[in-house]
């Protein structure tokens, strides 16, 4: 017998869904661990918790939570508007950054399309691609991160989206901002580039760039951000984009209603203010990386030199390490999805949890 999900399409069928870091109830569950002894460095989480204002600002919001927020964001538009200096039909916001991905694929993308990503990127590309019916062309990484030259010529005559990270993600491998200004000014404008900042404030301020100020030159330049890392609002899903107003009019045109809740929207606009909680997080990431890369050396565990707030460690045996890791109540991130089965990407906690886990990674190897 033919049921529906035999008829559902077959490029839907075929998706590998994403998995996410395994949750510290979940590990509790499985192996009779208190949750207050399990340290948590899979989801590139913000160790400080959110802004202290933030939370604030959420809780307070909560009072009026049997309202819909505003659909079009206003309040928090306006605020990044005169933060970044742009206008308020070139920001788009979405449930997280990963919606802004979702987003531009439904409305740049097509059966018969296709999108070129690295090899190594980010697992919502792909998913994303495919979803529409769209194929992706995998373009071979360059030490670990993107090979713009190898990507600009995998462009085909149906390609209509490029993506690209910077930092990358599951690698933390980072790009010159001048060689990504090079790859913009050589696709063709019919050819919509999505440039990935999720960890953008965790990049030293040297390697910092004004990336928003390039809308005005390359309106084919979409630019994904969010709260959920280095804001430490990763619970509460708002991202948001920057592009020129007739892309994002087209995102909103497939954009969900009241896609961003109200504490989310309330809590973002808050972050926002607290400069000083930013400074905080990006210091103690600063300290976490050198205390983790500083002890993976020790072990003799190479890694791959990271720009985020996680370093990709090239364990060996990375299945079997994972799962003693795991016994002794330290959830890291496997990444063999991402063809890379040797490795695990660890997330920059406390300076306590980052010994945890080099202590029980010593004990597994």
């Amino acid at each position: 017998m033919i049921t529906c999900c035999d008829l559902a399409p077959r490029h839907v069928r075929a998706i590998a869904p994403y998995q996410p870091g395994k949750p510290i109830s979940e590990l509790a569950r499985e192996l009779g661990l208190a949750e207050a002894d399990i340290v948590k460095l899979a989801s590139n989480e913000n160790p400080l918790g959110p802004s202290p204002r933030a939370l604030a600002a959420a809780q307070d919001a909560l009072h009026d939570m049997a309202l819909y927020p505003d659909g079009a964001g206003f309040a928090l538009k306006a605020k990044l508007s005169a933060k970044l200096g742009v206008a308020h039909d070139q920001i788009v916001l979405g449930n997280g950054s990963n919606d802004i991905l979702d987003i531009a694929a439904q409305a740049f993308l097509s059966p018969g399309a296709s999108a070129v990503h690295a090899q190594h990127a980010f697992a919502v590309y792909p998913i994303a691609t495919q979803t529409v019916g769209a194929q992706s062309i995998v373009v071979p990484a360059r030490h670990y991160g993107h090979d713009l030259a190898a990507m600009r010529d995998a462009i085909r005559d149906d390609t209509r989206l490029v993506w690209i990270a910077n930092p990358n993600n599951p690698t933390g491998t980072f790009l010159p901002w001048a060689e990504i200004e090079a790859f913009l000014e050589a696709v063709p404008e019919r050819v919509l580039v999505v440039l990935d900042e999720a960890y953008g404030e965790y990049l030293p301020p040297e390697d910092r760039c004004d990336t928003a100020a390039w809308l005005a030159r390359f309106p084919n330049l979409l630019i994904s951000r969010t709260f959920s890392k280095a804001y430490g609002l990763a619970g509460l899903r708002v991202g948001y984009g920057l592009g020129h107003p007739d892309v994002i009019d087209l995102l909103n045109r497939v954009r969900h209603p009241f896609n961003v809740n109200l504490p989310g929207l309330a809590a973002a606009e808050a972050a926002l203010d607290d400069t000083e909680f930013l400074a905080r997080t990006y210091a103690l990431n600063t300290a976490g990386m050198a205390q983790l890369t500083s002890g993976l050396a020790r072990l003799a565990i190479d890694t791959v030199p990271s720009k985020g707030n996680f370093v990709l460690a090239k364990v060996g045996d990375a299945a079997r390490i994972n799962a003693e890791l795991l016994k002794r109540g330290v959830i890291v991130r496997p990444v063999a999805g991402y063809g890379l089965p040797e490795c695990l990407r660890v997330s920059v906690g406390l300076a306590g949890q980052n010994a945890r886990f080099l202590d029980a990674l010593e004990a597994c190897l």
